[in-house]
């Protein structure tokens, strides 16, 4: 498989003109693609949200000729590539080594089954974990929330889309944190809010989506809790002072079980071996 073959597969998955529609009609920047072609042959690759130095390593001890990002491996404009710079030196590295790279960032949170619904079927499965419900209860609250969930911005990805308020299985704001750290293996999730707030409702936007339109959207909808990740202060304090509670994991944790649910589906389409490199501390 060339490096341009393994591109048009994750395509399937997250055409890139769902990044190209979402900057368009929502002003947003993005740099998805193939951003390093060595036009290769890859039969190993490599999974990593970012291209680190630590994942350009990795590819090189296991032979990969490709490494898949969620964030784009360059984002900004490049005033210089250095090696002892850690974001350009990873590209330089990868370059040095003849591992492509293919960064697949907007077009895959809004993707139908990519990050962003990743993250709200996470939230469902823990709440249920938390208020102890069967698996026969949890699916059928699975079911209704996805009905009835109300999507921030949807445009042309089928059932995809990013920012979502759904219904989930009542639990108490701490108990829903608890079980969010075990279902996402989180590490440093910080807590914001009573934790014994009842949660019926949540919203949850992946990665550092959680501006004012989003806080704004969450509350129009009656979420009780916003999960996201970089919250700034003024933010921070319009969600609570709103009577929500906030659960913010690192921005690392909130996208890294989507995007290990599209790095399966790839390494099951692929024909090719396929590995996932994670930074734990980051979690």
């Amino acid at each position: 498989m060339k490096s341009n073959e393994l591109f048009l597969l994750t395509e399937r998955f997250a055409p890139i003109r769902y990044s190209e529609e979402f900057c368009s009609r929502y002003g947003a920047y993005d740099n998805s693609g193939l951003l390093v072609d060595c036009g290769n042959d890859v039969k190993k690759a490599v999974f990593s949200l970012d291209l680190s130095c630590g994942a350009v390593e990795y590819a090189e001890k296991i032979g990969a000729g490709a490494i898949v990002t969620h964030h784009p491996a360059i984002y900004a404009k490049l005033s210089s590539i250095r090696a002892d710079d850690p974001l350009s030196g990873a590209v330089l590295a990868a370059a040095r080594a003849g591992i492509s790279v293919i960064s697949m960032h907007l077009n895959l949170d809004a993707a139908e089954g990519g990050i962003d619904e990743s993250l709200a079927e996470g939230i469902r499965k823990a709440a249920a974990k938390a208020h102890g419900a069967t698996a026969d209860e949890a699916g059928e609250t699975e079911r209704k929330a996805k009905a009835a969930e109300k999507i921030m911005y949807t445009f042309s990805c089928g059932k995809g889309g990013y920012g979502r308020v759904y219904d989930v299985t009542e639990t108490s704001a701490g108990k829903l944190k608890e079980a969010f750290d075990e279902e996402f293996s989180a590490k440093h999730t910080l807590l914001f809010g009573k934790e014994n707030k009842a949660v019926r409702r949540a919203a949850s936007f992946c990665g550092a989506g959680a501006d004012e339109e989003a806080i704004g959207f969450a509350a129009e909808n009656g979420a009780d809790l916003i999960v996201s990740s970089d919250f700034k202060h003024h933010i921070l304090k319009s969600a609570t002072e709103r009577g929500m509670a906030v659960i913010a994991p690192t921005h690392y944790a909130s996208e890294a079980y989507g995007f290990y649910r599209f790095y399966q589906k790839i390494a099951g389409a692929a024909g090719i071996g396929c590995e996932f490199f994670a930074d734990e501390t980051l979690l």
